[in-house]
């Protein structure tokens, strides 16, 4: 009898199904029909959706396997991996997948797909996403107290018609009331969108519909119905439609024009629209710049906005579908060793600063390990990262401060001790590659001089034909250059690595210092320097040499000679003492050390690193600033610094050392 009364609705009395039908299952009071597609076309609304089923498609699904004692791997080598991860069946990505399941989800309530499952092992081979509007869920009791879903799927399109149990589907599900089914949220917000569409429906027929000017004319005599209808259509072909507004009217015969209607932006119709955009992030959870509000986002708050985000809106999506993955692909007994897991680093990548320094403070003072660290950051444990540290100048209650100070001393000679080892294995191949250069500039020199200055080409012999060939020699991209960052870039490179593995363990950071981007400035940056001095040493040979062309030749070549004898032993010298604490400088910045400390050695007769000893400084601030003066060892004498100076050496021969100041 039901079925009659509803088949028996008349138009004057219709039943709800005839509107329901008529205008949309969700009814809404600004008379427009709502549906999941008819809501898809309201940009803020869509916008919302695509946003979350996006970032959700976007973020990679690892399943895990737990290890023992702790930690996890990617269990690649089960048959759920390739599923979740690149292809869940032969014609969508796994992208693709979520994306489809996370909006259906978002606009039907339920996002519903079919698991095809070998009939034999049962081992799950394909996903396939469902159309939410052909699904009937239900439940069903199967025993005292037990009850299971069913999922009937009706495609009358394909004439299919079937049950489906619940190891055969994989359902999530966004906001729900009764735990079977979520909450429709086209549905819930049909008024909210409905009101949407209708002002950019308004807007669309200003635009198709205004006659502007537009309003009623007004004839001073009675007119027919011809000559009004005919009036009327004059001036809709005129000015009708967005291409004719604005046009010039001409009036005749006495007819005035009367403005009618009220302007859209008196009417609030752009407030309403605006209004309407937050509306849309509020029924979704987001911050409306995700779906293009910025009025109220600045640079300081929509990173705030953007972790929010993550951390509520998005987050609960992925709980969601981690759990319906645990829990209805994953059997029983695979629970405690198998789980799905999104990895979302790249979206906090934002707040890193912040995480590694209270890692830092953690670190520092003994409440966290390397390994405890490294599980926060999704990263596997490593050999020996278990330990806990404690500062040098902190010891446990009942030693006495001369132990605790007789252990910083064995620990501080154990650290020369090694520095010393760093030396001598690399100092000897510094020397090396600098003789290597020298002979080449002694040839390439030579040549020159042979070319330009020599009696033997009297024809060719030319003071500014030797400059030019000398600048070219050491132009930035001349050969010298090339050799130069040819044999540094490397040496240094390497050189830099074993000393940032010896400061970290210093201070005891277990994470890896890559110092390869700046140990190769630091290389071209020296070997620029190299050039510079050589190409104005030379220059200044050539200067202060009065005389012919041959003595000129006479003091270069001397000059040449004297380069090959000393300076790769000098630059050796001077590089394996610079290098090491530059580098070490580097790791402890990264490392997290706010302060150093200069530590005179070798040089117990150099008045200047005798007043430096002991100096502590902020790791940012100089030892000694450019322009500054130490004073020296008799009155007046002063070394001024040239540059600022950040670690030795302070001068030629000087082999101090900063040290780590850890509070």
């Amino acid at each position: 009898m039901g079925f009659l009364r509803s088949a028996l609705s008349g138009l004057a009395t219709p039943e709800k199904w005839v509107e329901d039908w008529i205008r949309g299952s969700s009814a809404n009071s600004a008379g427009i029909r709502v549906d999941q597609d008819t809501a898809l076309t309201y940009s803020p609304f869509f916008a919302g959706v695509r946003v979350l089923s996006e970032d959700v498609g976007a973020l990679p699904l690892f399943l895990y396997e737990r290890l023992a004692p702790r930690g996890k791997g990617r269990a690649s080598g089960h048959p759920l991996y390739p599923l979740l991860h690149d292809q869940p069946n032969d014609m969508m990505s796994a992208a693709w997948l979520k994306e489809t399941l996370t909006s259906h989800a978002i606009t039907w309530g339920n996002g519903i797909a079919h698991v095809v499952s070998h009939q034999r092992t049962g081992v799950i081979e394909e996903i396939w996403p469902l159309r939410p509007d052909r699904v009937t869920i239900g439940v069903k009791r199967t025993g005292p107290g037990k009850f299971e879903r069913r999922y009937r799927y009706d495609d009358d399109v394909n004439n299919i018609h079937t049950v489906l149990l619940p190891h055969e589907v994989l359902h999530v599900a966004g906001l729900g009331y009764d735990g079977i089914s979520g909450y429709p949220i086209v549905d819930l917000a049909a008024n909210a969108i409905g009101l949407g569409l209708a002002t950019e429906h308004h807007g669309a027929k200003v635009f198709s519909n205004g006659a502007a000017p537009g309003g009623a004319l007004s004839h001073p005599d009675r007119l027919s119905p011809e000559a009004r209808r005919r009036m009327a259509d004059d001036w809709e072909n005129i000015h009708k439609g967005i291409d004719r507004a604005h046009r010039v009217a001409i009036l005749e015969e006495g007819v005035t024009f009367q403005q009618v209607g009220v302007p859209n932006d008196s009417a609030q119709f752009l407030e309403t629209r605006k209004l309407q955009v937050t509306e849309m992030a509020r029924w979704l959870r987001l911050p409306p710049h995700k779906i293009g509000d910025l009025d109220r986002a600045t640079f300081s708050n929509i990173e705030q906005q953007q972790l929010d985000y993550v951390t509520s809106a998005l987050n609960i999506w992925l709980v969601r579908w981690e759990q319906a993955i645990l829990t209805q692909l994953l059997l029983p007994d695979e629970r405690a060793r198998f789980f799905p897991e999104f990895l979302v680093d790249s979206l906090l990548r934002g707040d890193t600063a912040a995480r590694y320094a209270a890692y830092a403070v953690g670190r520092q003072w003994g409440w966290l390990s390397a390994n405890d660290v490294r599980e926060r950051e999704n990263m596997n444990p490593v050999e020996g990262g278990d330990a806990y540290l404690v500062p040098l100048n902190m010891v446990p209650a009942g030693r006495s401060a001369d132990q605790a100070a007789a252990r910083r001393a064995r620990l501080l000679a154990g650290r020369h001790a090694v520095r010393a080892s760093l030396t001598e294995t690399w100092a000897p191949r510094i020397e090396e590659s600098d003789q290597e250069v020298a002979d080449l500039e002694a040839a390439r020199v030579a040549a020159l001089v042979d070319t330009h200055l020599t009696p033997a080409r009297a024809r060719n012999r030319s003071l500014a034909g030797f400059l030019t060939g000398l600048r070219a020699l050491y132009a930035d991209d001349g050969p010298i250059s090339e050799k130069l960052a040819e044999l540094w870039v490397p040496l240094f490179t390497v050189f830099a690595a074993a000393v940032a593995e010896e400061a970290a363990d210093e201070v005891g950071h277990e994470d890896d210092v890559d110092l390869s981007v700046w140990a190769r400035a630091y290389a071209l940056s020296h070997a620029a320097y190299r050039v510079a001095s050589s190409y104005g040493q030379l220059r200044g040979v050539v200067e202060a040499t009065d005389g012919t062309p041959e003595d000129i030749a006479a003091a270069v070549v001397e000059r040449f000679t004297q380069w090959q004898e000393e300076r790769p032993a000098r630059t050796a010298r001077w590089e394996s003492a610079q290098l090491p604490n530059a580098a070490r400088r580097e790791t402890w910045r990264e490392a997290g050390v706010k302060k150093v400390q200069w530590v005179a050695r070798g040089s117990h007769n150099c008045p200047y690193c005798q007043r430096l000893d002991g100096t502590v400084r902020a790791i940012e601030t100089p030892f000694v600033a450019k322009g500054d003066e130490v004073d020296g060892a008799e009155e007046g004498e002063k070394l001024v610094a040239k540059r600022d100076t950040f670690h030795p050496p302070v001068h030629p021969g000087c082999v101090c050392e900063v040290q780590p100041v850890v509070e």
